[in-house]
């Protein structure tokens, strides 16, 4: 296993701050001759109105739909030339984007990449098409036990708090978002400020720096709005049972759990940890070896630990025949029970560490990885030299730690438990 030092960190992952409230992180990686960019910017969904969810989406996906300097059809074929990739993706809190390619390619990368971000059109004909091409995806989503259950779960946990609704949006709510809108919400969210741009790869710093300062460092927005921060999400009180009728099916799935904290969190690391014990490790850690291959109730099952800047969900979803509903989520409760109630194993607890701790190394053998893990150091302010703590963490948890941090965050009494499928 790599010893600490390997890894990135204050020592050569180098960082700057620009006027314009931009932060660019560059790693040196030369062991291939390639360079990849990850990032994000300060708009998401959490901003669209319920009227109007799915309008974050919509602006995000049409950045590279067309620019003042190239259309559509202009934009990937040149990224077709180069064999090279470009994303935008709305998430909650942030879009995501990333370019990647030969490293000689790079100038050309953050020059498409700016331009799409900095100067869009919002070009009508496409506009029309991603639309349609969006609400085709709902309807598709209409036909999914598991997306249907997932809404539902979402909707009856947070009701009114943002985090309630679909960052894709509804058929009702985009009948009636037009260009003008796109237009409207550009102008008000995407920024530079809280912007961040990581590069990794065969580059230097020097170089990229440059490169980034002449594409992104004299870019200014007057009257950029902040994302709003998040309000608490209201607990669950008792069992929460909500059910979409989806007679057509022959499987039910269900997602049941609670909101919990924040990816910033000291709690978190620790939370997730027990998460991993109970519904990841190995074949689904608990939750997998008795709900699906003790008692044979689940199609599949699993627990997860979901991080951002609010209160988002633990839970544990699973796909089972709709007359095992009840006996699974029976069993579930169980565990989670025997989570707050026995201690962990030393055995459980040193295996499911040395599983993390694995884990390290390989999320950063590429440079996507790399790139990914870099960029959430900045976002959630967890410093740069995260990954030089991490095994000291990790190795200092004590099975204690894991019993009192899942009697601080899980309930077997108070729940919200979503299904979709059959009657």
């Amino acid at each position: 296993m790599p010893t600490p030092t390997v890894y990135p960190g204050p020592h050569n992952i180098h960082r700057h701050q620009f006027a314009n409230g931009l932060t660019l992180l560059v790693y040196e990686n030369h062991s291939v001759p390639v360079a990849v960019v990850e990032g994000i910017l300060r708009a998401g969904s959490v901003t669209d109105v319920r009227a109007q969810a799915g309008l974050s989406n919509l602006a995000t996906m049409m950045l590279t739909r067309g620019t003042k300097r190239y259309s559509f059809k202009q934009l990937y074929e040149l990224l077709e030339t180069m064999n090279a990739s470009l994303y935008m993706s709305s998430e909650l809190h942030f879009t995501s984007f990333g370019t990647s390619g030969l490293r000689e390619d790079l100038p050309t990368l953050l020059d498409l990449l700016a331009d799409c971000i900095q100067q869009p059109v919002f070009p009508q004909p496409q506009f029309e098409r991603l639309k349609t091409q969006t609400l085709t995806g709902l309807k598709m989503r209409d036909n999914d036990t598991r997306a249907q259950a997932s809404l539902a779960f979402y909707d009856e946990m947070y009701g009114e708090h943002p985090y309630a609704q679909s960052v894709l949006g509804y058929p009702h709510s985009l009948a009636d978002i037009g260009v003008a809108d796109l237009q409207s919400y550009y102008d008000r969210f995407y920024g530079p400020e809280g912007m961040i741009i990581v590069v990794v790869g065969d580059v230097t710093e020097g170089q990229v720096y440059d490169l980034v300062a002449e594409k992104f460092g004299r870019w200014a927005r007057a009257g950029q709005e902040a994302m709003p921060a998040m309000p608490p999400a209201p607990m669950p009180v008792g069992h929460q049972r909500v059910h979409v009728p989806m007679p057509h099916k022959s499987q039910t799935d269900v997602l049941l759990g609670l909101p919990v904290i924040p990816r910033q969190h000291s709690d978190y690391l620790l939370l997730s940890v027990m998460n991993t014990i109970l519904g990841v490790f190995g074949m689904m850690g608990r939750l997998g070896q008795n709900v699906r291959e003790e008692q044979g109730l689940a199609y599949y099952i699993e627990s997860n630990l979901e991080g951002d800047f609010g209160p988002l969900p633990w839970s544990v979803s699973t796909g089972v025949a709709p007359e095992n509903v009840e006996k699974t989520i029976e069993t579930v409760l169980v565990e989670i029970d025997k989570m707050q109630n026995s201690l962990v194993p030393d055995w459980e607890l040193a295996d499911t560490v040395a599983y993390r701790m694995g884990g390290l190394p390989v999320s950063l053998e590429t440079n996507y990885g790399l790139a990914a893990n870099i960029l959430n150091l900045e976002m959630f302010d967890l410093g740069l030299d995260y990954f030089q703590k991490y095994r000291t963490v990790l190795s200092a948890i004590s099975p204690e730690q894991v019993q009192m941090i899942a009697q601080k965050y899980l309930s077997t009494e108070n729940l919200v438990i979503a299904s979709a499928g059959p009657e």
